[in-house]
């Protein structure tokens, strides 16, 4: 993808207290930090103007560092916690990089629990961005289980019945409506994050990612498995 007159930075946010296993960010993964895998590729693109990480850890900054990210803040205790919601993480993000001069019109956010996305990934879903009338683009799969078809909730006797409810009974599988989940790649405008202070609004394009690219670590079996994949895939 040629240099766009549009100018491109990558967000990467990882806190230090992370919640599912103990300091996944700097975790060993494919001998180098779980973080590594996703500067180095964002880095690599060649699509950014900077390659950022917010973060509130000492630690993880040194680090990002390392793998050659800018980390010009350190972010806020406060938005660093299991209630933090992920709009004040961004915002806070946008609106110190603009006090600090950074130039940019366009954020892609990488979560860096889901390192197999890839330079392709990252054109493909700014080139989807840039060519729509769209307020973002957010990367996904489809999603399996689908909550019309095998997925069910309590109701308020206890007993479980289907999450979503479709016109027609759901017989099999593949007749279930379309549902995406997402994984790890946002694209949004710096002028509608300014305007509106969310990520999510009401027109985002979804782009398909293949599933293993798009395979998040949250828990340590998913850790296990991430490595296994990684290591087939050097094979």
């Amino acid at each position: 993808m040629k240099k766009n007159t549009v100018k491109v930075i990558c967000l990467i946010p990882a806190r230090g207290n992370s919640k599912g296993i103990k300091e996944k960010n700097t975790r060993s993964f494919g001998n180098k930090p779980l973080i590594a895998h996703t500067i180095e590729s964002a880095l690599k693109s060649n699509l950014f103007e900077h390659v950022i990480v917010s973060t509130d850890s000492q630690k993880i900054a040194s680090i990002a560092k390392k793998w050659g990210a800018d980390v010009p803040f350190i972010r806020p205790k406060k938005l660093a916690t299991d209630k933090a919601a992920f709009d004040d993480v961004l915002m806070h993000a946008v609106k110190k990089l603009i006090k600090m001069n950074y130039k940019f019109d366009v954020i892609l956010t990488r979560d860096c629990t889901a390192p197999f996305i890839d330079e392709k990934d990252m054109i493909g879903s700014l080139k989807l961005f840039l060519q729509s009338k769209c307020d973002a683009v957010f990367s996904v799969s489809k999603c399996h289980p689908n909550p019309y078809f095998g997925m069910f909730e309590q109701n308020s006797k206890k007993y479980l019945v289907p999450s979503k409810k479709f016109y027609k009974p759901i017989k099999r599988r593949q007749d279930a409506p379309l549902v995406y989940e997402l994984n790890g790649l946002y694209i949004n405008s710096k002028a509608i994050l300014l305007k509106t202070g969310k990520m999510f609004t009401k027109k985002i394009l979804p782009y398909e990612i293949d599933k293993e690219h798009g395979y998040l670590i949250d828990y340590d079996i998913q850790f296990t498995i991430a490595e296994m994949m990684y290591n087939l895939r050097k094979q």
